[in-house]
């Protein structure tokens, strides 16, 4: 039977997920994750939902999927990298790569007889820092790192300067996972894969979750229970710097602004900036 409302996400997630952030595990090996969130993302996808929200997003699921497995055979996981911050966005993305992970990495080695996937390796990041960064969000990038083995690379830097020494160091990297969602800035045009402009440092930006919406990417992250960072749970719903973000004001729960309901409570793709200065 088809329910009379569409569940919250309350109704989804366990209590004990709703208003705080799960602490991530003790580090185990990468092979162990990257099969496990296999087996969670592929049960999900299997789950039969009467929730609308939720359908979309084991549709959504399905085309990034698609996406990341092309530019992994594409590219191989030794020449890609991905743009990692601690956001919603890039972490939903990064726990979609590495649930593809099992599925398409094979042995690198030309010498290698074996037809089998090889366990997955270290994928490497890209860390740009802001200039005065939130200690919540260091901290959530260093620990998921750890976590999710990632090869991470920081650098407290503007964008340009930043990717030109990135692949400087890593001449191997020619594609870039992007947390990029159609909503962002200067973002309406993208594809799943766009070159950067002649005047960038040159490699293929790949851009797997461009078409999720706000409120498709916390379904996910809430329904499969993925750790994040404890400054959404303030009401901030887009990462920056301390100078230029604070809680979204369409998430204030008085009327002075002291008190903010949490990031996944917010509907609006329009409002999610609301909070940003630029």
């Amino acid at each position: 039977m088809v329910p009379s409302r569409v569940p919250d996400i309350a109704d989804i997630m366990p209590e004990s997920y709703v208003n705080g952030v799960a602490k991530l595990s003790a580090a185990r090996p990468l092979p162990d994750i990257c099969y496990k969130l296999r087996e969670k993302v592929l049960a999900f996808l299997d789950e039969n939902l009467q929730d609308p929200l939720l359908s979309k997003v084991q549709n959504q699921v399905r085309i990034s999927n698609g996406v990341i497995e092309d530019a992994l055979r594409r590219y191989g996981s030794e020449h890609l990298s991905i743009s990692y911050n601690g956001g919603k966005d890039c972490l939903v993305l990064l726990i979609l790569i590495l649930a593809c992970l099992p599925v398409v990495h094979t042995p690198s080695t030309a010498n290698s007889d074996s037809s089998d996937p090889a366990d997955p390796q270290p994928l490497k990041a890209l860390y740009i820092v802001s200039s005065k960064p939130f200690q919540e969000v260091e901290d959530f990038v260093a620990s998921t790192s750890k976590e999710y083995h990632l090869d991470l690379d920081r650098y407290a830097t503007k964008m340009r300067p930043a990717l030109e020494e990135y692949l400087a160091k890593r001449p191997e990297v020619k594609a870039m996972f992007m947390g990029t969602r159609r909503t962002d800035p200067h973002s309406e045009d993208l594809t799943h894969f766009d070159m950067t402009d002649k005047d960038w440092p040159q490699f293929m930006r790949v851009h797997p979750v461009i078409d999720w919406h706000y409120v498709e990417i916390w379904a996910f992250i809430r329904h499969l229970q993925i750790p994040f960072c404890d400054l959404y749970n303030r009401g901030f719903t887009s990462l920056g710097g301390v100078t230029d973000t604070r809680p979204n004001p369409a998430l204030a729960v008085d009327s002075d602004s002291t008190k903010f309901r949490p990031a996944y409570e917010l509907c609006d793709d329009d409002e999610e900036r609301l909070g940003r200065d630029r």
